[in-house]
């Protein structure tokens, strides 16, 4: 910068000096031209010309460059600050914390809570002054340690794990002091971090003031953050060790000790274990209040162990039979818990599962050997069955019967049915307490591919173009590879981690444009008052449905009254909430379209209203007011994105059905792009009719008045419509996907939000990613919430330019009440960028993206920012107009009760969260 700056100086000084001595035009004017590249070259180095370069050949940093990029002034240290108070080491497994602790090494929590600690030492008198303190502290005397442990009972700290991907990558803890140099984590919360013990690290930070400590203690604390904001489903369940414990204790096994022996309470068939008379696994008959109950001691140990409902865990076994309680069963039963007891019953029951799941996964002593791993005696019949088909195929080939791409199709097929048959016959041929076996069917780890590749057979790979090879793997890795297999397989291997990289910037990216545009979107009230609503069918694709509707419409509320159609009761009334119990009522009353309020109808000014955005997930109540539902609608969007498949998939080549999937088919939507082989869509409804004249295909749609539309199909494209079939406007004629904007012109507003809506639903359901609907439709919403001016009218608006639909409307009446003629405007859809770069915000654009230009624009508009969203305050340094930070929850003051003689214990469990913070 210095440079730049001199280089101005010395040129203006020199054009002085050409001006004083009254030198020829042209030296001044050349001087002159200098002197404006200088200039433009401070301003914005490389913004025309050659780039400005210092010693060695680096462009130098202009005024812009401080202000542009990651790791300019915005993104930087407006919107990215170093805070003092924190700490990171590795993280170890604390199988002994309870849910809502974690085990803080002693001389960090020194380190991050001296301050505190020096306070009480001169309080408690050990020392008179703070130095003093401080001395001792750094000396670390025995005394320090009694008081530490009295600062930090019941002060919350917070653990972060980057990449903080969701709001549950940081969540509050009761710190418990451990020896050793490692934070200790509890097993359950490690799936929201997406954490493992294998070297991770992560940071502690220290919430200071009483109402930080307050907002981590009733908000954060992650006993209170078990459901999944992106869901509603608990995302802290049990996993691994865990489930395989369960499973181990509760399956029933034949010809075990004790085998039908009748006991007349559970403690005397508990007894019975004990000494040795039964086994853990045996099928007895055990006397209830209900009569004689089968079981298992393992499943009365279970009974015993986990409080809740005795019945309904006898409902649940009786449900499996004799197999073991799976992930997925042990899933139910956590959600259950959860919609019937809560949260903070919840984090009871999952740290007693942990106890249990532990200690007899380490009873079972699984291990896994070479010799667990069995290839079934029927691969090689199989294998040599499909060689013979192979050789019968190839000699169909070359007597010409069939072509190079049906040879090609068959190989694969009979291949395919080959490892299907191989791993059948694997999955019979195990042993039911083979531990790899066991691993797999209780959900605890790995699944029948990955065990078909270590026992059955790899199969067919993949080149690096993403084609087939049609020569299969027909070992599995226990028999071992030939060279030539080992050679095939590298490709996928090396694809799969290059891959993996690529999406990990992609997604980052994808969430970070989707944070941008959806930041100031907040519930900003309780109602807006509108009767509108959308419907909800279940999503479809074909004849396979990709989301039900009983889940698209819990936890919504009703937009009108709903009856049962044939008894003509009541089964929720307009503005009421769908619960679970009535969403199986109308599923049960056969109805298959339910209007519901939505965000996408909204008409809260900068936000939405409770109402219309339903229950926030991740508390299973109404959504409150100044909830941040934006941020995360956003992150519920992005986090899975790593997730997802990047490949597009190629069938051949064929055209018109290159279908872009996976993550770039999300973007593609999100940016309303034109997609990749796109479909032809018709404009009115109607009978159709195929022509084809010298080899050009038309599709002709003849409307109810005998109108005619003609549509050419592009060569190579394959027709979705038949000769004679109705069509409705906005079909599909061809295969391929939509382009949104053309969708927008012909069924308006609503028929692209669902478009959009299903779209991107269909790339999450197919990898098998639970995204609710309603953070699609935030994001939906900002991208349709401007107007184009297409006639002013006696309005202040130009026309062409874009406008908030809710300006719009004020302005439209304002003139109507003057009697004058309002604006005609039509809807736009803006893809994620540009809707972010055309918020009202300037600061928040700027932030952004294209900082320059931003700046520039509002600086020449003199524009104002009236700090609504969240990133302008944020960067202003202003507490965010959300959450706590809300007008209506900043006049609350929190009183100090300082209680001296505080002898009695602190509770156990903490305290449960208030109803709402207000």
């Amino acid at each position: 910068l210095n440079d730049l700056y001199r280089r101005v100086i010395n040129r203006n000084n020199r054009l002085k000096r050409l001006l004083e001595l009254g030198a020829p035009d042209i030296i001044v004017r050349n001087e002159k031209r200098m002197l404006q590249e200088a200039v433009d070259a401070l301003f914005d180095n490389g913004r025309r010309g050659r780039p400005v370069t210092g010693p060695g050949n680096r462009a130098l940093k202009s005024l812009s460059d401080m202000l542009r990029g990651k790791q300019g002034r915005f993104r930087q240290n407006l919107l990215g600050k170093r805070v003092d108070y924190s700490g990171r080491s590795v993280i170890v497994v604390g199988p002994d914390l309870k849910i809502h602790q974690c085990g803080l090494p002693k001389e960090m929590a020194l380190e991050l809570f001296k301050p505190f600690v020096m306070k009480k030492l001169v309080d408690q008198g050990f020392v008179h002054n703070i130095k003093s303190a401080k001395r001792m502290v750094e000396k670390a005397r025995p005394e320090v340690w009694d008081v530490l442990e009295e600062v930090i009972k019941e002060h919350p700290v917070l653990l972060n794990r980057a990449p903080t991907l969701h709001r549950l990558g940081i969540q509050a803890f009761e710190p418990v002091l451990v020896e050793g140099r490692a934070i200790q984590v509890h097993p359950l919360v490690c799936p929201a971090y997406n954490a493992d013990f294998d070297g991770d690290q992560m940071a502690v930070h220290v919430p200071l003031s009483a109402e930080a400590q307050a907002e981590a203690r009733v908000l954060m604390l992650s006993a209170h953050n078990i459901l999944s904001p992106a869901h509603g489903r608990p995302l802290a369940t049990p996993n691994q060790d865990v489930v395989i414990g369960c499973y181990y204790l509760t399956i029933i096994r034949k010809d075990m000790k004790g085998e039908g022996r009748y006991f007349s309470s559970p403690e005397e068939a508990m007894l019975a274990y004990y000494t040795g008379n039964v086994a853990l696994h045996a099928k007895i008959h055990v006397r209830t209040e209900k009569g004689w109950n089968a079981t298992s001691v393992g499943r009365l140990i279970f009974k015993d162990r986990v409080s809740i409902d005795p019945d309904y865990l006898d409902e649940i076994f009786a449900e499996i039979g004799d197999n073991g309680t799976t992930r997925k069963v042990l899933n139910k039963i956590v959600s259950f818990v959860c919609q019937r007891y809560g949260t903070h019953r919840t984090a009871e029951i999952l740290d007693q599962l942990k106890r249990l799941g532990y200690r007899f996964a380490t009873q079972s002593g699984t291990t896994i050997a070479a010799t667990d791993i069995s290839t079934p005696p029927q691969k090689k019949e199989i294998v040599q069955e499909t060689e013979r088909l192979g050789d019968l195929i190839e000699q169909q080939y070359r007597r010409g019967l069939i072509t190079k791409e049906e040879r090609y199709q068959r190989f694969i097929d009979i291949w395919a049915k080959a490892k299907e048959d191989v791993t059948k016959a694997m999955v019979e041929n195990f042993d039911l307490f083979n531990s790899v076996a066991m691993m797999s069917t209780s959900g605890a780890r790995g699944n029948v591919s990955q065990l078909s590749q270590l026992a059955g057979m790899r199969g067919l790979m993949s080149d690096p173009s993403g084609r087939i090879i049609d020569l299969p793997i027909k070992a599995n890795f226990r028999e071992g590879l030939t060279v030539l297999e080992f050679f095939i397989s590298t490709h996928g291997a090396r694809k799969g981690l290059a891959d993996t990289a690529l999406r990990t910037a992609d997604s980052g990216y994808l969430t970070r444009r989707l944070v941008d545009v959806a930041q100031d979107v907040i519930v900003r009230e309780v109602d807006c008052g509108t009767n509108d609503g959308v419907f909800l069918t279940a999503i479809m694709d074909g004849d396979e449905v990709i989301e039900p509707l009983e889940e698209r419409i819990v936890g919504r509320i009703a937009a009108d009254d709903l009856a049962d159609p044939e008894t003509g009761e009541l089964i929720v009334g307009f503005n009421e909430e769908i619960t679970e119990t009535v969403a199986k009522q109308i599923m049960a009353a056969g109805i298959e379209k339910v209007k519901v309020r939505s965000v996408l109808t909204c008409r809260t000014r900068h936000g939405v209203c409770a109402h219309c955005y339903g229950r926030n997930l991740a508390t299973g109540r109404i959504a409150d007011v100044g909830e941040a539902v934006g941020i995360i609608a956003a992150q519920s969007i992005g986090e899975p994105g790593t997730q997802l498949t990047m490949r597009t998939f190629h069938t051949g080549g064929v055209a018109g059905e290159d279908i872009t999937q996976g993550l770039p088919r999300v973007e593609e939507l999100f940016e309303a792009r034109k997609p990749k082989g796109q479909a032809i869509i018709t404009e009115v409804s109607g009978a159709v009719k195929i022509v084809e004249v010298k080899g050009i295909r038309r599709v002709s749609i003849i409307t109810e008045d005998g109108e005619e539309h003609l549509y050419q199909i592009p060569y190579g494209a394959r027709l979705k419509v038949r000769d004679g079939s109705q069509v409705e406007a906005g079909d599909r004629l061809t295969e391929g996907s939509v382009n949104p904007h053309d969708i927008l012109k012909i069924k308006g507003i609503r028929g692209v939000q669902m478009y959009l809506v299903h779209e991107v639903q269909e790339v999450y359901r197919s990898q098998g990613v639970e995204i609710n609907d309603k953070h699609i439709e935030v994001v939906i919403r900002q991208m349709l919430r401007k107007r184009k001016v297409e006639n002013p009218g006696d309005t202040d608006l130009l026309p062409g330019s874009l406008v908030d639909v809710m300006e719009l409307e004020d302005e439209n009446q304002r003139v109507e009440a003057e009697g004058g003629t309002p604006a005609v405007a039509r809807p736009v859809l803006l893809g994620i960028t540009k809707a972010s770069l055309a918020t009202e915000s300037f600061l928040s654009a700027a932030s952004f993206q294209e900082t320059t230009r931003v700046l520039t624009d509002a600086a020449i508009k003199g524009k104002r920012d009236d700090l609504i969203g969240l990133k302008e305050n944020v960067i202003i340094g202003k507490l965010i107009p959300a959450g706590t930070g809300m007008p209506r929850y900043r006049v609350i003051e929190i009183q100090k009760e300082e209680d001296e003689n505080n002898t009695e214990p602190a509770p156990e469990q903490p305290p449960a969260a208030e109803e709402s913070i207000g």
